[in-house]
């Protein structure tokens, strides 16, 4: 079953600028020539504007292929976080929200 995941990516400072220049270029090497799995389909890729890193919706069934795409680029930390859809949301927390108004107070 496929579930929706964000993942974003944060470039930590660089120690020297020569440092970061060869991150960046090596940044570029790799991402260029990454191709996305069947299973991992990328709904949209943003960069933070001024930045080095971004945000990525993606629908994909197995965590090891985003932990695996999480690795491909060490200079980057990443955070992988499951979401769903804000209507699914809304209707999930009525229905706790029902619920838990239905108990009994003690």
């Amino acid at each position: 079953m496929p579930s929706k995941c964000a993942i974003s990516c944060f470039k930590p400072p660089p120690t020297s600028p020569t440092e970061y220049e060869n991150a960046q270029k090596r940044i570029l090497e790799v991402f260029g020539q990454w191709k996305a799995p069947a299973n991992f389909k990328v709904e949209f890729f943003v960069v933070r504007v001024g930045e080095w890193g971004g945000h990525m919706p993606v629908d994909c069934d197995d965590p090891l292929t985003i932990h695996k795409f999480c690795s491909m680029l060490p200079a980057f930390v990443f955070e992988a976080r499951p979401v769903i859809a804000v209507e699914d949301a809304v209707r999930g927390e009525l229905e706790v929200i029902a619920w838990r108004d239905g108990l009994k107070r003690k």
